[in-house]
């Protein structure tokens, strides 16, 4: 607890150390009433931001806050549940309505849909015929005849499986000079590797396609019986992208130039061995088509351990449009060292209280 002067105590102080502790307190008051001040507007502003979302989310132009899918915190029946609605107000015990009152009638099932949900499959054809024994005994010997077959179908999933690929390369030498050829094979994906492009394949579509982290699909290969290490898998992904995927970059890195209009962004992301002390701040600057480019969507990663315009500079060199960036200056200083290169404010960054007035002068 601070210290508190009585008044015989003050009566007892000299004057200028009253003076002294008179500033003190002034410049600390004014220290104080500046942080109120400044909290105060930050609650007004957080008050004007739940109320707009408020209207934004029960008004009359509602907008969904979560995906219905999404499990989610909700009151029913002022109890808080973490459940789907569905499964929140669900009863088994609930009786049906009896209300006999007719509905519309449900728009019926496309009858070609199953054929469309199998097109482009292989189709085993599996028989199931009787033998003309069996045909005799229930007929009687030449009493029936052969209808159309009833057909079924059923989809027929196949799990993975791992085998070994043995290449036996012939191998020949001259009896004259001692010349040795050998016969034309499949080169390795990587020098001194076993992995091969299936397994390359799939690694990438468990990882970056369905984000399946290494150590799951390690365990999902040891099911297998394919025992490789995430290790492994890292250095596998780290390799094909410098040797093959680093072409593929540079090809669309080439192919953005030819759109009107891209993005570009950077984030800050952690990083513990490129040389610096463990967590070093690093960033990683994207580049992408616009959103209304549907057809080929083209998104670039770009890391680099600094934030400075020496990067965007270098990507966009050749590039000749409108680049769509947040406020941050290196993106404007790279603009006015080009006369063909045009920045674009992002909509998401432009102060909200100019699009709705009305609404709120603070909320951005």
């Amino acid at each position: 607890m601070a210290f508190k002067f009585t008044e015989e105590q003050l009566n007892t102080l000299d004057k200028s150390f009253i003076v002294e502790l008179f500033l003190q307190l002034q410049e600390q008051n004014d220290k104080l009433a500046g942080e109120v001040q400044d909290l105060n507007r930050k609650m007004e502003l957080l008050i004007e931001q739940i109320t707009l979302s408020n209207k934004n989310r029960f008004g009359r132009s509602s907008e969904n806050m979560t995906d219905a899918n999404q499990i989610c915190f909700m009151e029913i029946d002022g109890t808080i549940v973490f459940f789907n609605e569905a499964e929140a107000v669900s009863d088994l015990d609930a009786k049906e309505p009896e209300t006999l009152e007719p509905k519309p009638a449900r728009k019926p099932k496309s009858v070609g849909k199953k054929n469309a949900d199998l097109s482009g499959l292989p189709v085993n054809i599996i028989t199931h015929y009787m033998t003309e024994e069996e045909l005799v005994a229930e007929f009687g010997k030449n009493g029936w005849k052969q209808l159309p077959d009833a057909i079924s179908k059923r989809y027929r999933f196949i799990p993975a499986k791992v085998e070994v690929d043995e290449h036996h390369v012939g191998v020949y030498a001259s009896k004259k000079d001692g010349r040795i050829i050998k016969a034309d094979h499949p080169q390795a994906l990587l020098h001194g590797s076993l992995v091969s492009p299936t397994l390359a394949a799939a690694i990438m579509n468990g990882k970056y396609v369905n984000a399946v982290p290494l150590y799951r699909l390690e365990q999902e290969f040891s099911r297998y019986g394919l025992n490789i290490t995430r290790q492994n898998m890292a250095n596998w992904m780290i390799r094909l992208g410098e040797s093959y995927l680093a072409i593929l970059y540079d090809y669309l890195h080439q192919k953005l130039y030819d759109y009107h209009v891209i993005q570009a962004d950077e984030t800050p992301v952690l990083v513990h061995r490129d040389g610096r002390p463990a967590g070093s701040k690093s960033y990683m600057w994207v580049y992408r088509s616009g959103h209304l480019y549907k057809d080929k969507q083209i998104v670039l990663y770009d890391y680099h351990k600094t934030r400075n315009s020496s990067h965007p500079r270098e990507f966009l060199k050749d590039y000749s449009g409108i680049c769509v960036t947040d406020g941050y200056q290196v993106y404007h200083k790279v603009e006015k060292e080009r006369e063909d290169l045009r920045i674009a404010g992002c909509w998401v960054h432009y102060p909200r209280s100019i699009i709705i007035p009305e609404v709120s002068l603070h909320v951005a």
